[in-house]
């Protein structure tokens, strides 16, 4: 484990004690996970009320539920990079049987599409629940009870059928493929469908007026495992996490988990606190945004969130259906752990030359009236606007031939600089997404 504090460690422990107790969980872990993997994790009260005091550990496997969703979304996302489908591409192209017509795959991943939340049947009432064709027939049935992007409605339905699509283009069933894609990679041996035997939480109901617990029954989902069928342990969930802070090519992209990190739908108009992406939650507190999702089964509620620009993340287990907030306890334990125990800064390097195409650029421009600075950094030009914010990163640019140069990242990010010199050579204006950049301030028109 990545070191913390004792005194963060202590810190730690009581407040996953305090939730155990306040919550009358039968059982907690809190997990925290750093600098590529799990950095500490503490359990709370009972595994299982047979062996009461004994708490559950890091290896203990809970029930996961909706953070299958993740899996599956970043299953979606790998196929969507082989071309072998679009975001813009309809259920009734992927699953020709679907009579819903026009509902995209972008909004299935971001709750965006106004289908009912359940398959039809009463399946929380009845336990029983559909099979692989039973879901796609009953996805027929269902209602589309909202407008398409007018507000988030949660759909476990939804996210059932996405892992239909994920089983139907990638040819084998939606367990094999997100082991085979994911959990194998990552090496998350205890990462299954259901319990796999081993070390495991038992779940339980709390009663308001009593404290006497009642075992909750393990469910078979059927094909809605792949909206919240999967069961795991902190070991596990931290490095998914880590994988979600620093994505590997083998699972997928940095570029497309950034993309699938950005903001589809606000979910929480009033106070813009919570919104979903391609998959995943985007959780807001004070100016730090952690992006993970929940999870809710009977006898299990839990979370993994992660603070991506850190790479630190905090795991909440809880072996009770009626449990405290499970990405409150979460997200407590990542910022009392970036206020406390903060990793130390990468130390400053310096560069080993300036290109000396570069050599003229450099240093202060005007556009639209504002002085932008233009750098080097180990060799890349950079350009940052002048008492910018320090949360707000960059534009790093890319050249692309002589004098031209592609925005990469940051400000204008995907559009042109282009540099334009006297018979001397020396930089005399620059035209940046269109915009004229002078060494003096000018007004728009004023060179003219």
């Amino acid at each position: 484990m990545t070191d913390i504090s004792a005194g963060t460690q202590t810190a730690l422990t009581r407040i996953v004690s305090e939730r155990q107790t306040k919550g009358r969980v039968p059982g907690v872990v809190g997990a925290v996970a750093r600098a590529g993997s799990l950095a500490w994790s503490q359990g709370a009260g009972s595994a299982d009320l047979g062996s009461p005091g004994v708490p559950p550990t890091a290896d203990s496997q809970f029930l996961i539920a909706s953070q299958s969703k993740t899996l599956t979304a970043v299953a979606i996302m790998a196929l969507r990079d082989e071309g072998k489908l679009s975001l813009d591409d309809t259920v009734e192209k992927l699953i020709p049987e679907s009579k819903h017509e026009g509902i995209t795959v972008r909004q299935m991943l971001s709750h965006a599409s106004g289908m009912q939340r359940e398959p039809v049947g009463d399946v929380w009432d009845l336990m029983k629940f559909p099979d692989r064709e039973e879901l796609v027939s009953g996805w027929n049935e269902a209602e589309r009870v909202g407008k398409p992007h007018h507000r988030v409605h949660y759909s476990n339905l939804v996210f059932s059928m996405l892992g239909e699509i994920v089983a139907r283009i990638d040819g084998r069933p939606w367990y094999d493929a997100i082991k085979a894609r994911i959990l194998d990679p990552l090496e998350m041996r205890r990462t299954t469908v259901g319990m796999d035997g081993g070390p495991a939480a038992t779940g339980y109901y709390v009663p308001p007026y009593s404290d006497v617990p009642v075992q909750e029954k393990l469910l078979d989902l059927g094909a809605l495992n792949a909206c919240g069928g999967l069961a795991s342990t902190a070991e596990d969930l931290a490095k998914w996490a880590m994988f979600v802070a620093d994505p590997v090519d083998e699972v997928l992209s940095k570029d497309t988990v950034d993309e699938m990190c950005q903001v589809q739908l606000m979910a929480d108009m009033e106070r813009w606190q919570l919104a979903f992406g391609l998959g995943f939650m985007l959780l807001r507190l004070g100016d730090r945004v952690f992006v993970g999702h929940d999870g809710g089964m009977p006898g299990h509620i839990t979370s993994t969130f992660v603070h991506r620009p850190s790479g630190t993340a905090g795991i909440a287990l809880f072996n009770s259906t009626s449990s405290p907030a499970p990405s409150a306890l979460a997200t407590d334990l990542v910022i009392k752990v970036l206020e406390d125990d903060p990793l130390p800064d990468d130390p400053w390097m310096p560069g080993t030359a300036v290109p000396p195409e570069l050599e003229g650029v450099l240093g202060t421009w005007f556009s639209e009236g504002r002085p932008f600075i233009f750098s080097v950094k180990s060799g890349i030009l950079e350009a940052a606007g002048l008492g910018a914010p320090a949360h707000l990163k960059p534009a790093v640019f890319a050249r692309i031939s002589e004098d031209t140069y592609r925005t990469v990242s940051g400000r204008e990010a995907g559009e042109l600089l282009r540099i334009t010199r006297d018979p001397t050579g020396t930089p005399t204006k620059l035209h940046w997404a269109t915009y004229l950049c002078t060494r003096q301030p000018l007004a728009f028109g004023e060179h003219l």
